[in-house]
């Protein structure tokens, strides 16, 4: 039988329950224990694909296809199962399902309630996210509930769980609340009254925690946790510290240490194997001890926004650790940057990258960059909107076609490059359409897809003859372009079979030692185990471009 394991946030948001939830899975996923997670997105959104990043940070693709949380991004950064659609679920959606068996009659002209019709689809959508009834069904289901206790937005979700804890009985279900203990530097003091409110809400909707999660900038001391455990019923070996970590990799063994995973183990009634952390020490300890360091420059549009490039982040740090060296990331503002000062801005670089984005802010930055790239010969990786651009680059300076650009940022230019899809092969084999009149939300083309590599390319000695990653766009290269890219010397090193979309170009070796731009998502495929063959080589070019720099 699957047990379940509820975890919640109280006080602030941004507390860090995702990681702490992907620690608590990667600890108990140790112990041989089958484990997934669910998010739960408390917004009235159908998917976070519709949201902008500069409130919610990135969009995380699945392969088969969905748009979720970028918690999902930690959840498989963390343990060895993989997201699924059914991993990740908003309000929103909710909402659309129930309406969808009202219009249909499935509630027989019933008056449909928060109580029980919206609570009995969340717990179905819980269930059906744990792969109950199915073969893929998991020992343990840690489920996250975006937002903090006390909104009112979570409360149908609260309300579900407390109702679905209650029918499954004490010894299926766990609650984990994660909750803030500032420190008032004027007093002096660490300061428990937010948790202890926080908890009083819980409480009077009648969730107990077994747990709490207090994170601080520094350990909670013995006598505040004795403290914490009088006034929110909590024994204390329950109140456990979270503090700050200089590596996110460092909190499954600070939460075993404290006895998480053995609290959890034994309310659950789960007899397992002792917890083995090796791989997170040896983690760790090619984080603390690199035997040298490269400067990424990454030319975005949301560059103030650290949740907008995550996934990007923690490639290019796995990628570091697989090479031996700390990656150091300059977030560089694209709006920032011309033709006439990139060099005096980008030339200090070992590397750079162009991660993806929508709109018409910033590209002609990230345009000024590709072409910087390209000319002084830097290392460089353009993901999405990062190959668009050096694909426009290209298209404008070398191949001659004057004004080229894509007809996302300019509808009436005279050599639409990159032009909007209007059909492609879905993952699940469905063909799509759609055109200028298509809704904006749920029309892009989501998912893993294969495509051929051509032999004796940059991208074949990366990934062999086939790649398989994950896309999120609504442009792509426009194939009438091609054979005139491809004489001014462009190589299109990856067309998808039956459309013939543009999957990678790059520079052939003999003009420029490294630059490769891809219009899928490789980011959210890495691992801290074994990184990502792209990103792997680009750290890899990065230092050999620093170490040729330093032989000049």
């Amino acid at each position: 039988m699957t047990k379940f394991v509820f975890v919640t946030g109280g006080v602030v948001s941004s507390l860090g329950k995702g990681i702490a939830s992907a620690s608590l899975a990667a600890i108990l996923e140790s112990r041989g224990l089958k484990v997934t997670l669910i998010k739960l997105d408390p917004y009235i959104n159908v998917d976070p694909g519709t949201m902008s990043p500069f409130q919610h940070g990135e969009v995380f693709v699945t392969d088969d296809g969905a748009e979720t949380d970028l918690d999902l991004g930690h959840y498989e950064r963390f343990i060895e199962t993989r997201m699924k659609k059914t991993n990740n679920f908003t309000t929103g959606k909710i909402y659309q399902s129930v309406l969808e068996k009202e219009r249909r009659g499935d509630y027989l002209g019933k008056t449909v309630q928060v109580i029980p019709h919206v609570t009995n689809e969340i717990q179905e959508f819980i269930k059906r996210g744990a792969g109950i009834g199915t073969p893929d069904a998991v020992d343990v289901a840690i489920v996250e509930i975006g937002g903090t206790v006390g909104d009112i937005e979570s409360l149908p979700f609260l309300e579900a769980v407390r109702q679905m804890s209650l029918r499954m009985g004490p010894a299926n279900s766990a609650y984990v609340h994660l909750t803030y203990v500032p420190w008032i530097a004027a007093a002096g003091e660490l300061k428990t009254k937010p948790t202890q409110h926080t908890v009083q809400k819980l409480r009077e909707i009648g969730i107990q925690p077994d747990v709490l999660l207090c994170r601080a900038d520094r350990r909670i001391p013995e006598e505040e946790r004795a403290k914490i455990s009088l006034f929110t019923n909590v024994p204390e070996w329950g109140v456990i510290s979270m503090w700050d970590v200089d590596t996110i990799y460092k909190v499954p063994r600070m939460l075993h240490e404290q006895g998480l995973d053995g609290l959890i183990c034994d309310k659950l009634r789960l007899n397992t194997p002792p917890t083995s952390l090796k791989r997170w020490d040896d983690l760790v300890y090619e984080t603390e001890h690199p035997q040298g360091e490269v400067t990424i420059a990454m030319v975005g549009k949301y560059v103030d926004l650290s949740d907008s490039y995550k996934s990007v982040n923690e490639a290019l740090r796995h990628a570091g650790m697989r090479n031996h060296v700390r990656v150091k990331i300059d977030h560089v503002d694209s709006e920032t940057i011309d033709s006439a000062d990139a060099a005096a801005k980008l030339a200090k670089y070992d590397a750079i990258l162009v991660p993806g984005g929508f709109g018409q802010r910033g590209v002609e930055g990230k345009i000024a960059t590709a072409q910087f790239a390209r000319e002084r010969k830097v290392p460089y990786l353009g993901i999405c909107l990062g190959m668009q651009v050096a694909t426009i680059e290209y298209a404008r300076h070398v191949a001659g076609l004057a004004n080229a650009n894509s007809t996302e940022f300019d509808p009436t230019t005279p050599h639409p490059v990159i032009a909007l899809i209007t059909e492609w092969k879905d993952a699940d084999g469905t063909i799509k359409k759609r055109d200028e009149n298509s809704d904006l939300g749920g029309t892009m083309r989501l998912g893993a897809q294969s495509s051929d590599v051509s032999k004796d390319t940059l991208a074949h000695s990366i990934y062999g003859d086939v790649v398989t990653e994950r896309h999120r766009h609504r442009y792509e290269a426009n194939v009438n372009y091609l054979d005139q890219l491809r004489k001014a010397g462009l190589v299109i090193s990856a067309l998808t079979q039956r459309e013939e979309l543009t999957e990678i170009v790059e520079l052939p070796q003999t003009v420029h030692p490294w630059f490769i731009g891809v219009q899928f998502h490789p980011e959210f495929k890495s691992t801290p185990w074994n990184g990502h063959p792209l990103f792997n080589a680009f750290i890899k070019a990065a230092v050999e471009h620093q170490q040729a720099a330093k032989k000049a």
